[in-house]
């Protein structure tokens, strides 16, 4: 199941089901954490329904679930990345990230992919790490 996960203009957050279209599944909170976990209550509180009423649960409430973050969430989130230091590693400009952290610019679908491949990149930097 793909997630969405996304700052609201109140400043809370809210985690959406991307898929699925028999059932909406919402969770929100006034941490990106806080709208996770509200999310995974809204699957069991969903799933609860289903068995109770007898009907035939949908597949993709037992899938494995995808999120997704708006870079604001992401930052929130994760709270371990140094928005500099991350906008050096990935060639972007300093000031620039945290424009796109605070929501105060705009990014383009061909900045955010290079932001989400820089990411994984050093996802796999990490995993391949051994210290010594």
């Amino acid at each position: 199941m793909k997630v969405s996960i996304e700052k609201q203009s109140d400043g809370s957050y809210i985690a959406y089901n991307t898929t699925g279209d028999k059932v909406q599944l919402i969770g929100t909170g006034n941490t990106v954490k806080e709208a996770k976990e509200d999310f995974f209550n809204s699957i069991e509180e969903v799933k609860e329904s289903y068995m109770e009423i007898g009907d035939r649960m949908p597949e993709f409430l037992n899938e494995e679930i995808e999120f997704r973050f708006d870079i604001t969430s992401l930052f929130e989130y994760y709270s371990m990345f140094n928005v500099s230091a991350l906008a050096r590693y990935l060639g972007i400009n300093d000031s620039l990230m945290r424009q796109y952290r605070s929501g105060v610019a705009q990014i383009s679908d061909k900045q955010l992919e290079k932001i989400e491949a820089g990411i994984h990149r050093l996802g796999s930097e990490l995993a391949a790490l051994r210290l010594v």
